[in-house]
């Protein structure tokens, strides 16, 4: 029987990957599709634009969000404290990675304490929800929210990573009505999140069921967790069962419709492949009220903080340069029939 990696060492080969390794999906995000109508004499002074967004009582400079990725590891920590201090000074979201080392290991629960850096951002929590089928309760979602005095919950879907996974936790049935017993029981928001393979609008309709209070696309087109799986497989028997799926999922662009058309009013979080303000700035036009990045966000961060507040302000400004050109004085109106499909 294959000697199961422990959580740290999965969270150490996570951020080694996909620091090194090419992991993308064989996809594209669908955002190539789209362009904005471009407004020569958009009367507006570009300095002068709202960028700002509200969403569960708090107010972003900015509808950026710093996806989750890690925790659990020494290394993950000195990342974690460097996007927070960056998401401190820039006023945007944060989510951490999976809380679940330090759910089991309580002496890593530091790796992933970042309020010391950041009082004021919106902060998520993040656990798996299939771990609700695997002895989790709602006292672990309140213990993942307490530990990092999070804002709201992230519950984290990802059928095809724990199948491609060596011994990945695999017993996804009846998960719904846990989901929405979460939701009922915790008093802060519980938004579900895929993880790079998009949603459906069956699902959305399930999840909205259950009473989330958003759901992030997370679709098909950036990083493949598939094939970071592929990278970390003990045997090649895992390695081709995982190499299968690089072109698995439902695109970024496609996942968000297929929330809007199911449950028209839900809060859509966009991520999965967007590579910079530009990309935002669709997503939110398609209609998402944040965008997410993980991957540049990642390397700038492994660099130092100042490099990740480097970062985040090029994504604003290219957020910026959009409404500016495209004639958008505030971001919501992006929607405006600013968007075309080519």
């Amino acid at each position: 029987m294959t000697k199961v990696a422990p959580i740290d060492q999965r969270k150490a080969d996570h951020i080694k990957i996909n620091l090194e390794q090419d992991v993308r999906s064989a996809l594209t995000t669908g955002l190539e599709n789209y362009h904005f109508i471009h407004e020569a004499l958009p009367e507006l002074d570009l300095n002068r634009l709202d960028t700002t967004v509200s969403l569960f009582a708090k107010r972003l400079a900015a509808p950026i969000l710093i996806s989750s990725m890690t925790g659990g590891t020494a290394e993950a920590e000195t990342i974690n404290l460097r996007l927070a201090e960056a998401a401190q000074e820039m006023k945007v979201a944060m989510g951490v990675g999976s809380q679940r080392a330090a759910i089991e290991h309580p002496e890593q629960a530091k790796t992933f304490q970042v309020r010391r850096v950041a009082p004021d951002i919106l902060l998520f929590a993040n656990l798996g929800a299939v771990q609700l089928n695997y002895g989790y309760s709602i006292d672990h979602c309140h213990r993942a929210v307490d530990m990092i005095q999070a804002d709201a919950l992230y519950l984290h879907l990802n059928p095809l990573q724990e199948a491609v996974q060596d011994a990945g936790d695999t017993n996804f049935e009846g998960l719904a009505k846990k989901i929405e017993d979460v939701c009922k029981q915790t008093n802060v928001p519980v938004i579900a999140k895929e993880v790079g393979w998009g949603i459906s609008e069956q699902t959305a309709k399930l999840l909205s069921d259950c009473g989330v209070s958003a759901i992030d696309v997370a679709g098909a087109g950036g990083t493949s967790w598939s094939q970071v799986e592929m990278h970390r497989a003990p045997d090649e028997f895992t390695r081709q069962l995982a190499a299968t799926f690089v072109g698995w999922g439902i695109p970024t662009t496609e996942s968000i419709l297929n929330v809007k058309k199911a449950v028209p009013n839900m809060t859509i979080f966009a991520s999965g492949g967007i590579k910079d303000g530009l990309d935002i700035a669709k997503c939110i036009a398609l209609g998402a009220t944040l965008g997410g990045m993980a991957g540049q966000f990642l390397k700038a961060a492994a660099v130092s903080t100042e490099q990740a507040v480097e970062m985040m302000k090029l994504t604003k400004r290219q957020i910026e340069v959009t409404m500016f050109a495209a004639g958008a004085k505030e971001v919501r109106e992006l929607e405006n029939g600013k968007l075309l499909e080519r």
